[in-house]
């Protein structure tokens, strides 16, 4: 059947706005009932999915009247209360058809950055799909500001993906996949079908967002596939359109690109994820090349001696960015030291620190093990 490389059958699904809507910007009923339809088909196979669908703001616009997507959070947020409602009764109606119920769960970043909040998201999740259900996962785009830039819901897919120990995380998009230049204005453009590591190369390869209705691009569905490949979920963006390409994906087919971490690789721990994922960074450390090696190919924590330079005010505690000399993300950590006591010790030796800030002997600025290196 699968080729799934984990043990827990579940597949996460995620549909972006331009996919899910038709040509006058409404909420495409054919293509949800056509997607359902592939999701009956997996579940038969002893799969379990669960739907994270963009959308609700597109729905909404075409349920309030709205010409053309507004632009002030007021007006969104209310085209997604409307667009939600909206969206989950078309996938309750269809998902009916077939004997399955629906459930409706939404997040925002405050419900999975505390701990708690996490286990509970996490504990709904499961317990939804042991009862048969298949939930259908969107923002709270309603209470939320900061998110309607989070990416498309990408990285809330990915998120949703390591909570509940996914095996597969497929976006269903409107292109094809990544490819290693921009098809729309380069036609020697070639679809690159397999990624086993997103690096700064491969990041360049990414344009922005192509369409009216969605938030996302390229982009941000790399930023989700790299933070997937070191939790060792398999990532597949491809055409969400195409005839049965669900049942491809599973098989294993050459379909988009898929992003599959090396065989025996290692595997971040879910741990790392909560604070690499969920929170949001409050800064940056940037590493010179031997710390940036130490991190990457030691398994390292992050040194103050190796910290080169610092940005953005936070305190110990909070979760920062750590990035190579020339701004490439390497990963993510809960720092032990605030920014202004970084510009004191960045560049120096823990022995060194330890003589004028004996409470912070033996402190390294990240522990790895509260550091996600992607």
């Amino acid at each position: 059947m699968a080729d799934l490389s984990g043990e827990s059958g579940i597949i996460v699904i995620k549909i972006g706005s331009s996919t899910l809507v038709n040509a006058s910007g409404g909420v495409d009923r054919d293509f949800i009932a056509d997607l359902c339809a592939q999701v009956v088909s997996l579940r038969r196979q002893g799969l379990k999915v669960v739907i994270v669908s963009s959308g609700a703001a597109a729905a909404g616009m075409e349920r309030l009247g709205f010409a053309s997507r507004p632009s002030d959070i007021p007006s969104l947020q209310a085209c997604a209360a409307c667009g939600q409602a909206a969206l989950t009764e078309v996938y309750a109606a269809v998902l009916a058809q077939h004997g399955i119920p629906c459930g409706q769960v939404l997040l925002t970043r405050r419900d999975v950055v505390d701990r708690e909040g996490y286990l509970n998201a996490r504990n709904t999740l499961e317990r939804l799909l042991d009862l048969g259900v298949v939930p259908v996962v969107n923002e709270n785009d309603t209470v939320s500001v900061a998110e309607f830039a989070f990416g498309d819901n990408d990285m809330l897919g990915a998120i949703v993906a390591t909570l509940i120990g996914a095996d597969l995380y497929v976006i269903m998009s409107d292109i094809d996949g990544l490819y290693d230049a921009n098809p729309a204005t380069n036609p020697t453009a070639k679809l690159i079908s397999r990624v086993e590591r997103i690096d700064a190369d491969v990041m360049r390869m990414a344009g922005g967002s192509g369409s009216a209705v969605g938030t996302g691009g390229m982009t941000t569905k790399l930023v989700a596939a790299r933070a997937l490949l070191a939790a060792g979920i398999t990532t597949v963006i491809c055409q969400g359109r195409k005839a049965n390409v669900l049942a491809e994906v599973v098989g294993g087919k050459s379909v988009g690109t898929r992003f599959e971490p090396p065989a025996g690789s290692s595997h971040e721990s879910p741990r790392k994820f909560w604070i690499g994922l969920a929170e949001v960074p409050q800064g940056t450390l940037t590493l010179d090349e031997g710390a940036c090696a130490a991190v990457v190919k030691r398994g390292a924590s992050v040194l103050p001696v190796g910290v080169i330079a610092t940005d953005g005010t936070y305190a110990a505690g909070d979760v920062v960015n750590v990035i190579t000399p020339d701004g490439s993300l390497i990963g993510r950590g809960t720092v032990r030291y605030s920014s202004d006591e970084m510009v004191r010790v960045r560049g120096l030796k823990l022995d060194v620190i330890a003589r004028f800030m004996p409470e912070k002997e033996g402190q390294p600025a990240i522990h790895r093990d509260e550091l996600l290196v992607f």
